[in-house]
């Protein structure tokens, strides 16, 4: 087969015979055509390969790649894909389609000329877009969507600066935790500007923003003033939670002072308050309310010594009298005798002990550490020890009660709670029963009968022991009140603040009047 020749100096044209006069004469034919150059040139800008487009171009200026990357960082660009539309004679239409920030469509257009036998594309600045010069430049402007209220569950917006100061607390925890459905999506738009001055000359693309959601909470404000109201008199660190038995909602979380939401995050020893934990365990292991029990002034057990305040000795009594006088000897010998760590921190757990509490905004777990021995165990009973609870916490123990059922505390509709909870936890009917008479008797003849509480009011005195005294004998005390009154149940502790009965009881007796 004869060999065809090659022709060593012809890259990017082709000989064509020309017939003329009867000779024959070779000429050069231009390679390609423009849309196959306009093809490339495109294909290379969609992967931002700025060396092959250049290589494309005839005479590119200086600043050739430099604008490019300019427009497409200016523009925020993901993406981006030219379509060639339309070819006529050396004119190339083309579709341009990019992604970033905001959706941008426009129809541009190459200009192809000859040159060195090859087709290039004869390149201005409207090769990037038709209305781009030296002069403008692509520019996103964004403008954030208006924020969405926090309301009260009255509607009232309690995002504002004249807001209590314990809602102020609770709308900076829900605006951390609901921030994206508040915030709702900023609003943008792309325009070609002057580069000189920042005026908008051309506009390329607009988004409208979607506004954000407003947040309806539980709180309701009359029920957290009477709670503020209750506080002013005290003149230690102290809090008060409200929450709605019946659907867990909580209605008030007052904190005095500001600065740290003990409500919410403070970790405590509840004291005899934890009593009505362990009341529950002993009747539903058979104790009924009017059982005889043995309350001395003081016992041994597990090698410690325990005793009652102030050392009364109640000597022999009903089960309902020793949980009205709070007998510290009777629930710790009795946890230790009749229920053991186990079957205690069983009934503490249908108590929201150990569960994974979600309201909305961050909140402290309620501890119940395993007992290690019966010193641990009895000193758990009373809620000394290790064990540890917020006023929510408590507020939700007094809730149980009053509802039958424990229930999650939220701020939130239930469709918006975090997911993670502790579902709800059923009580047996009987020791309901058997505390719905023995929470009462603590007002009506127990330790806060000196108090003047509305009628129906139930709850229980605690008086938590905390850190050491100078000589070891008397330490500080958390005062402690908790109890329920209708769908309403509360908790009040004061720092420091001594017995329950003398500072706890009349802030919620207090509480309870200003309704």
């Amino acid at each position: 087969m004869r060999e065809r020749r090659r022709w060593p100096y012809v890259t990017a044209a082709v000989l064509v015979p020309v017939v003329t006069a009867g000779a024959i004469i070779w000429a050069l034919r231009t390679k390609g055509s423009p849309e196959e150059t306009a093809r490339e040139f495109l294909a290379a800008w969609g992967r931002s390969d700025y060396a092959a487009m250049r290589a494309l171009t005839a005479d590119p200026p200086a600043g050739f790649e430099s604008t490019y990357r300019r427009f497409h960082d200016d523009l925020r660009l993901t993406g981006q894909r030219f379509q060639v539309t339309a070819v006529q004679d050396s004119t190339v239409r083309f579709q341009a389609k990019l992604t970033g920030p905001l959706p941008i469509a426009y129809d541009g257009r190459l200009r192809l000329v000859e040159r060195d036998r090859a087709w290039k594309v004869a390149w201005t600045p409207a090769a990037v877009h038709p209305r781009l010069t030296d002069r403008l430049r692509a520019k996103i402007t964004t403008v954030p969507a208006a924020l969405a209220p926090i309301t009260a569950a009255d509607g009232t917006r309690i995002d504002t600066p004249d807001a209590p100061g314990s809602v102020r607390q609770i709308v900076d925890g829900l605006r951390e935790q609901y921030g994206s459905r508040l915030t709702g999506t900023a609003s943008a738009r792309a325009d070609l500007v002057d580069a000189r001055t920042g005026e908008k000359v051309v506009a390329l693309a607009s988004g409208g923003s979607r506004p954000g959601e407003p947040l309806p909470v539980t709180l309701d404000l009359r029920v957290h003033r009477a709670g503020a109201q209750a506080l002013e008199g005290v003149d230690k660190p102290a809090s008060l939670v409200a929450l709605r038995p019946s659907t867990g909602e909580i209605l008030a979380a007052v904190n005095k002072p500001g600065g740290y939401n003990r409500a919410l995050l403070g970790a405590y020893p509840p004291g005899s308050t934890f009593k009505v934990v362990t009341a529950s365990a002993l009747v539903a292991g058979g104790v009924t309310p009017d059982q005889t029990v043995e309350c001395p002034a003081e016992k041994t057990i597990g090698g410690f010594p325990f005793h009652n305040a102030e050392f009364h000795d109640y000597g022999t009594l009903r089960f309902v009298d020793a949980f009205a006088h709070s007998c510290n000897t009777t629930f710790g010998d009795m946890a230790v005798r009749r229920l053991g760590a186990d079957r205690l921190a069983k009934v503490a757990a249908d108590f929201g002990f150990g569960a994974s509490i979600k309201i909305g905004v961050p909140a402290v777990d309620a501890a119940f550490p395993a007992p290690r021995d019966d010193t641990d165990l009895a000193s758990a009973a009373i809620g000394q020890g290790r064990v540890l609870a917020s006023p929510l916490n408590m507020a939700a123990v007094a809730g149980a009660i009053a509802a039958g059922t424990w229930r999650q505390p939220r701020l939130v509709p239930e469709a918006l709670v975090p997911k993670g909870g502790t579902p709800p936890r059923r009580l047996e009917p009987a020791v309901v029963s058997a505390l719905r008479r023995l929470m009462p008797a603590v007002v009506s003849e127990g330790t806060a009968s000196g108090v003047s509480f509305p009628a129906g009011t139930a709850g229980k005195t605690g008086t938590a022991e905390f850190g050491s005294s100078e000589n070891g004998e008397n330490p500080p005390t958390h005062s402690w009140f908790i109890g329920y009154k209708g769908d309403l149940a509360f908790a009040v502790v004061v720092e420091g603040g001594g017995t329950g009965a003398q500072v706890a009881a009349p802030v919620a007796a207090r509480f309870l009047k200003a309704l």
